[in-house]
């Protein structure tokens, strides 16, 4: 409970500390990372999280950007429904864009992919009412329930990706599942190296979801009279 409550204080100092009437060309943009413990950063050092690593390749790239950490340990895409409004913030707080890494949690527990597809429906679904573009990871489901709920589960992303329009990167631990030397003792998480490695191959799609949140904000600002 802890870490949960620091996990949100950090995210609700971040979100309010965002200017609400800065124009495009002169602010960040802004990136919400709505995940689990592989976007909180579970196990590595302060600073090594994916979002902070991310932040720090795409800003390599030349790209002005914000990532804000709201990956919560343990959460299920039910968890991460629950708390979605309250990471988007108000109208004046909301992000230019958020990846969302969910569904690891739910294979985990075994929960039905049917209900899994249904909450990430309607988080795609919110995001898509709120105009923010959207990058979708996918994950892979365990195969220790059979091979019926794992082929059920991996189903579940490809799907929701074609349904909502969203740029999609098939499996978060692309690179990194399996590897030892990339992977945390508990054989789940990235170690630094891990993360280093998912960054690397999500980075092309990540600048594409950067081009599409300023294109979006190009098109909504008044047109000079």
């Amino acid at each position: 409970m802890g870490r949960l409550f620091k996990t949100i204080l950090s995210a609700f100092a971040l979100l309010a500390a965002w200017p609400a009437g800065a124009d495009a060309a002169e602010r960040a943009i802004r990136i919400l990372a709505l995940g689990d413990s592989l976007t909180q950063g579970y196990g590595v050092p302060p600073g090594m999280d994916f979002p902070n690593v991310l932040e720090r390749a795409l800003k390599a790239k030349g790209l002005n950007v914000t990532l804000v950490n709201a990956g919560v340990s343990g959460d299920t895409s039910a968890g991460g429904l629950a708390r979605l409004d309250w990471s988007l913030g108000d109208a004046g707080s909301a992000p230019d864009a958020a990846i969302v890494e969910l569904g690891a949690n739910d294979g985990l527990r075994g929960l039905a992919p049917a209900e899994m597809e249904k909450n990430l429906g309607a988080i795609l679904l919110k995001l898509k009412a709120r105009n923010i573009p959207v990058l979708f990871t996918g994950m892979k489901g365990p195969r220790n329930f059979g091979a019926q709920y794992a082929a059920e589960f991996d189903a579940v992303f490809p799907r929701l990706a074609k349904t909502f329009g969203v740029l999609f990167y098939p499996f978060f631990l692309e690179g990194a599942a399996l590897d030892p030397a990339l992977i945390q003792p508990d054989g789940l998480h990235p170690n630094p190296k891990g993360v280093a490695v998912i960054v690397k191959n999500i980075a092309p799609l990540a600048v594409r979801l950067v081009q599409q949140a300023e294109t979006a904000h190009a098109s909504s600002r008044p047109s000079a009279r």
